[in-house]
């Protein structure tokens, strides 16, 4: 993860560098990071950071409960008590404080990057406790770089050789470094916007969450509304529907996010009958018709008709999530910034145990912060279509695929996968192709027309791809209109397996008849 300092424009992130060559075409080839970065604090662990905001802790944790039985109350109805305000206030006492802190460890730290990525690299080497590791009590660069070459080992020839290379990443550095961001995004986002974590301003309406570490204190004091510890996303909705006054809505990703949005223009009705039951009241009924109100004026602006006080969305950045963010600002979040507190690259979670990885993330160098380059995502390795060895790449084909939507009338891209046709035995009497699946708003069905556009596009984008077709050698791409549900049960399949990071890595090329087969089920076009 990355966590931007606060005065850093939103989806840039700061790259902390191991040791490794800088350069490529781009601004950057692919280097070795340190799996969960933002800052190399010192070796203390969180307790001990925090144990100077212990009497703030114990204080929230006593007037917790006062608060709750005070806000009860029928007379407090109308506005939040003062108890309420006092905890806020020395909730944000001690954050306050220790964002501070971690900022200064952030800019001490990336004054000397190079140096402080070593210091941080001869920690892993000098952490190396197995007997048959070739790196124990090692603290040479140079003997890390020819034992780790920036390849990334099978995990065959990992088996065969029974050799581990390095201990497990400590889950304390990853905390320490989880903590910082989490500390700095949740102070940048109240400098950028005050208000937005008043008290029960912030709802969270997907089970995860876009911060990358829970903080140790009454969180709701902060403003994060919805039953602790719930994990049914209608729940969570339900209580941010209830809530008019909202300035902030929390998902994990934009994905996440946009599935929300579209279950609730699917089961709106429901909502709002859940709503007006849920308290004999006249306040809730008013709002389920708020809410039907709003359902039928259409998805654009949406969000700011259901919360009017509403700034800002916070999500996780990550691969895969530009279609979203996208479909989003321009329907149901208009007019709403978006913020998220990190970047998150699933490879580094994946495996904990190789500090000089390649996460598979190509990013474009936009600036500096200090000795660290400040950097933009642009489009993920392996993530390529080649039926003839024409090797287009993801970036190249959602750029390609972008242009034609926009030439579908009414039509707004929620989401896309792809498939080679030999993954589903699709090319037998024709030439290799591309499968393509997309999810759309505004568009019931597909035209030959509409569809050949998106051939047109991807021969402007890709001189290779238009050599292929003029041959003969390739033909035309398929596009498949598939219902919105197809993409949340492809991510579902992702996230059920065992070894799944979050955030669950889209895959935008899919590599599996059995994953391509979820999609292939719900064509409606």
């Amino acid at each position: 993860m990355f966590s931007p300092p606060h005065h850093l424009p939103d989806r840039f992130h700061l790259v902390f560098l191991c040791a490794g060559e800088w350069g490529g075409g781009n601004g950057f080839s692919p280097l070795p990071l340190v799996p969960v970065l933002g800052g190399l604090p010192p070796a203390r662990s969180c307790l001990e950071m925090l144990l100077p905001l212990l009497p703030c802790l114990v204080l929230c944790l006593l007037l917790l409960p006062l608060a709750v039985l005070w806000r009860r109350r029928p007379s407090q109805d109308a506005r939040l008590s003062w108890l309420v305000h006092l905890q806020h206030r020395v909730a944000w006492g001690p954050l306050c404080w220790a964002a501070a802190w971690q900022r200064k460890s952030l800019v001490r730290s990336t004054l000397h990057a190079g140096q402080s990525q070593q210091r941080a690299l001869r920690r892993c080497l000098q952490g190396a406790q197995s007997p048959r590791c070739p790196l124990r009590g090692s603290t040479d660069i140079g003997v890390f770089r020819n034992h780790l070459p920036l390849t990334k080992a099978s995990q065959l020839q990992e088996e065969e050789s029974g050799v581990q290379l390095l201990p497990p990443t400590s889950n304390q550095y990853r905390g320490e470094v989880s903590l910082q961001a989490t500390l700095l995004g949740l102070a940048a986002l109240k400098k950028t916007c005050p208000e937005v974590l008043a008290p029960e301003g912030t709802a969270r309406v997907t089970p995860s969450s876009p911060w990358p570490y829970p903080l140790p204190w009454p969180w709701h004091a902060l403003g994060q509304l919805g039953p602790a510890g719930a994990k049914d996303p209608r729940a969570l909705l339900l209580e941010a529907l209830r809530s008019p006054g909202l300035r902030a809505l929390e998902a994990g990703t934009a994905v996440e996010l946009l599935d929300v949005f579209l279950g609730l223009e699917a089961d709106g009705e429901e909502l709002a009958e859940a709503l007006a039951a849920g308290n004999p009241g006249a306040s809730l009924p008013r709002r389920a018709a708020e809410l039907r109100e709003a359902l039928e004026q259409g998805p654009r602006g949406l969000a700011l008709r259901l919360w009017p006080k509403l700034q800002v969305v916070v999500t996780l950045d990550a691969g895969g999530q530009a279609e979203a963010v996208a479909a989003l600002g321009a329907l149901w979040c208009q007019g709403l910034a978006f913020f998220s507190p990190a970047y998150a690259a699933s490879g580094g979670q994946q495996d904990s145990r190789v500090v000089r990885c390649r996460l598979g993330d190509v990013v474009q160098v936009v600036g500096a912060y200090n000795q660290c380059p400040v950097v933009r995502f642009i489009c993920r390795l392996g993530q390529t279509l080649s039926v003839r060895g024409e090797d287009t790449g993801e970036d190249v084909f959602s750029e390609a695929l972008g242009r034609a939507v926009g030439q579908w009338p009414g039509a707004r891209l929620l989401d896309h996968g792809c498939v080679e046709s030999s993954i589903l035995d699709s090319s037998e009497g024709s030439a290799p192709h591309y499968e393509v699946f997309v999810a759309l708003k505004g568009l019931r069905n597909l035209s030959e027309e509409n569809r050949d556009k998106l051939d047109h596009c991807l021969q402007e984008a890709s001189a290779r791809y238009k050599s292929l077709r003029f041959r003969g050698s390739v033909g035309p791409a398929r596009v498949h209109l598939v219902g919105w549900g197809a993409f949340r049960e492809l991510r579902a399949a992702l996230a059920a397996c065992p070894s799944a990071p979050f955030p669950p890595e889209m895959p935008r090329v899919l590599k599996h008849r059995y994953l391509a087969q979820y999609l292939q089920r719900r064509v409606l076009s």
